[in-house]
């Protein structure tokens, strides 16, 4: 499915019938509205959008196929202007897309992108983009914004009881959401979000978009690790063979490998293997043995697993008064694992004078498929056009049934003050002083943005947002 005049709805075909005859250019934005999620969203996604789909472009197959559809579909196709595109643009849409820089901590309600034809003849094709424009912002945005307050959270206990808190969190909250979702383009792109925030993945999918879309070397990392079904393919009888062929095949010096232990009774494997049998093993090999609950309570099973593990293996009180066990065991919790109960696991073993340099998390669909566009409200409304006599008329909505709905009349700027984004109208400023830049124009990527600066600026709303 890559014919991109298919990638929209189906009531759209039959805008360029709509707008009053005077329209000229139709302007329109993007917004995070007020939510009950979170207050502030973390800008991505928008250039795997742009070099995807408005960077191909589409041929006159395209527009035949797309014409056959619509006629079958019951309606109109607007043959006369994509053929205008084709012949007069080469199949480039004509449009200049605004946006802020990706990576950036946003206010709701404050405009993300906007939208404009760049074309008078075309003012319909600034809003017949919304249906795949607005897909690739509100759910990249969404995971992005999730991992963010996840990484918060995860920070600031790692700032209580860490003496490695800038060493540790980059790998503190693990990506298991490949399975959990619709596609392997939701994997890409919502693991790809993640790593925005952390660098511990299990979706290869997002390696690979990181790389394409935003020039990344290698974005994310794993480690060997068991899953139920080679564990429990050796048997009940045989589940220290199992662990032992875990050791033998994966535990190298200064190396990691995880293993899951609660096929049978966690707490029996965890006493009996992992610190009886095992453990001289597990010391001898110089590796770290990362023990992995999967089931359970979420947040008493891994506090239950850590002090199993502390009578045993030991380890040292840091200089945060915080207990850091030998290095040769950790845990990961990544069962159950959600803002919630991860908050509520960090705020327990801060309680309890546990480092988290102790403990991983794992996400999976809660990190990448229990979201959707109404999370954080995303919408993209028009705001103004521009007719015939070059002038701009404001549009918005406001209606009486949802005062929540109200849209923004007039084409949007971005400026900061008292450090904190903020929406304006374009005509109340010096258009230099707005940060909403061009980064597409008629089929050029004006700003490409490396995943390398997005990360650092992610990076540093993070360490503002926790020194406030």
């Amino acid at each position: 499915m890559t014919n991109p005049l298919l990638a929209t709805d189906s009531y759209k075909q039959s805008h360029f019938k709509q707008y009053p005859p005077e329209t000229r250019t139709i302007s329109a934005y993007v917004e995070a509205r007020n939510n009950a999620f979170s207050d502030d969203v973390l800008f991505f996604g928008l250039q795997s959008y742009l070099k995807n789909t408005l960077l191909r472009p589409f041929t006159a197959a395209d527009i035949d196929q797309a014409g056959r559809i619509c006629a079958a579909h019951g309606v109109p196709f607007n043959e006369e202007g994509w053929q205008a595109i084709l012949t007069d643009y080469g199949g480039y849409f004509p449009l200049e897309i605004k946006a802020l820089p990706e990576g950036t901590l946003v206010p709701n309600g404050v405009p993300l992108v906007q939208v404009e034809n760049t074309d008078e003849r075309m003012p319909w094709l600034t809003t017949w983009v919304e249906t795949a424009l607005l897909r690739s912002l509100w759910y990249p945005s969404t995971v992005a914004t999730l991992s963010f307050k996840a990484k918060e959270v995860i920070y600031e206990g790692l700032l209580g009881t860490s003496e490695d808190p800038d060493g540790q969190i980059p790998f503190k909250l693990h990506d298991f959401g490949a399975r959990g979702v619709s596609s392997a383009e939701s994997a890409a792109l919502g693991g790809m979000a993640h790593l925005v925030n952390f660098a511990g993945t299990d979706t290869m999918e997002a390696l690979e978009a990181a790389m394409t879309f935003y020039s990344a070397d290698i974005a994310g990392f794993s480690i060997p690790a068991a899953e139920h079904s080679t564990m429990t393919s050796w048997g009940p009888d045989r589940e220290q063979e199992a662990y032992a062929n875990m050791l033998e095949q994966f535990a190298e010096k200064d190396r990691l490998v995880a293993v899951v232990s609660d096929s049978y009774d966690l707490d029996r494997a965890v006493r009996d293997i992992w610190c009886g049998a095992l453990k001289e093993r597990v010391l001898r090999s110089g590796a770290t043995v990362v023990i992995r609950p999967d089931s359970g309570d979420p947040v008493k099973t891994p506090i239950r697993v850590l002090e199993t593990l502390w009578q045993s293996y030991g380890g040292q009180v840091n200089g945060k008064g915080a207990k850091v066990l030998n290095p040769a065991v950790r845990v990961i919790q990544g069962d159950g694992m959600t803002l919630a109960t991860i908050t509520q696991l960090v705020g327990e073993l801060v309680d309890q004078k546990w480092s988290l340099d102790n403990i991983a998390f794992g996400m999976g669909g809660g990190l990448q498929q229990q979201v959707n566009r109404d999370t954080m409200r995303f919408a993209m409304k028009a705001n103004a056009m521009k007719d015939a006599e070059g002038v701009w008329q404001d549009i918005s909505k406001n209606p009486a049934t949802d005062p929540g709905k109200a849209s923004k009349a007039g084409r949007q700027a971005v400026v900061e003050k008292n450090g904190t984004l903020t929406a304006v109208r374009q005509d109340e400023l010096e258009l230099k002083k707005d940060l909403l830049k061009v980064v597409y124009r008629n089929g050029e990527l004006i700003v490409n943005t490396s995943f390398k600066d997005v990360r650092a600026r992610a990076d540093s709303y993070l360490r503002s947002q926790v020194a406030t």
